[in-house]
């Protein structure tokens, strides 16, 4: 639940440290997160170097891989997991794999996001990460990669760091036992991380005529966005647990092998 410094990788923090139940913790160099690694550069950032990551899961869509590719060290095995390819098979490009194009043109941001649009669309979002094909399937080798020793440390990421990768944050930390207060913290906690990367963005959107609150909304995480999704998952599987075992289908035993791995 900690930020890792970072002069080439936007966003990135470990997992470990957040607190659970029963007085555990997350255990730290396990589980990390972060936006795009296209920038990544281990001789200039010894802090990611130090991190010894061995698997890469990668949720972006494939534009998105294609202008940013990711730059990973030597022998880390890369997974990726488009969790909005249903999406985009079906001719819809969600905002939250087009931030950098919506904030370059404010017209086009405040016609089809203005007036509230944003925060319906993130909603609808954020549930597909929980109802479509493709999210459950990044989400479950999200977990069934977490469970496998020979996995990790294992680094999620998506290209802000904050959608697709906050969701999964939320799944492993639920699972491996922290309250609603801790998942929200670590969810909004990218917020300043966030708004660091985008600034020159946001700050050129607004000069040209655009909406600071719709900038915002667009770039940062807000506790709506969250709840939309747990909300998808309390509607079709009840609970947490249940999304996990039957949305997922993930095995007990993974799951225990996962809480035994990760959790301290």
């Amino acid at each position: 639940m900690t930020a890792t410094p970072s002069t080439t990788v936007a966003n990135l923090r470990d997992l470990g440290g957040t607190p659970l139940s029963g007085g555990r913790t997350v255990r730290p160099g396990l589980v990390l997160r972060s936006g795009q690694l296209d920038r990544l550069d281990l001789r200039a950032d010894p802090a990611v170097a130090a991190l010894g990551l061995r698997t890469v899961i990668d949720f972006r869509t494939a534009p998105e891989r294609e202008a940013h590719p990711d730059r990973v060290p030597a022998g880390v095995r890369v997974l990726v997991e488009d969790v909005l390819a249903d999406q985009v098979s079906a001719g819809r490009m969600p905002a939250a794999a087009q931030l950098k194009d919506l904030l370059s043109d404010p017209a086009v941001a405040e016609e089809h996001l203005g007036g509230g649009k944003v925060q319906a669309l993130f909603g609808d979002i954020y549930r597909s990460f929980v109802s479509s094909g493709s999210g459950r399937a990044a989400y479950r080798t999200l977990l069934t990669e977490l469970a496998d020793p020979q996995a990790g440390p294992l680094l999620f990421h998506c290209t802000a760091g904050k959608d697709r990768t906050g969701w999964g944050a939320t799944v492993v930390l639920a699972l491996l036992g922290a309250d609603e207060a801790a998942l929200r913290a670590e969810y909004l906690s990218v917020n300043p991380a966030v708004k660091q990367a985008f600034a020159p963005m946001i700050e050129g959107f607004t000069a040209a005529g655009g909406d600071p609150d719709l900038a915002l909304a667009l770039i940062g995480v807000f506790p709506e966005y969250l709840e939309a999704a747990l909300d998808e998952v309390a509607t079709r599987y009840g609970s947490m647990e249940k999304y996990v075992r039957e949305g997922l289908g993930v095995p007990d035993g993974t799951v225990e092998a996962l809480r035994a791995r990760l959790a301290g």
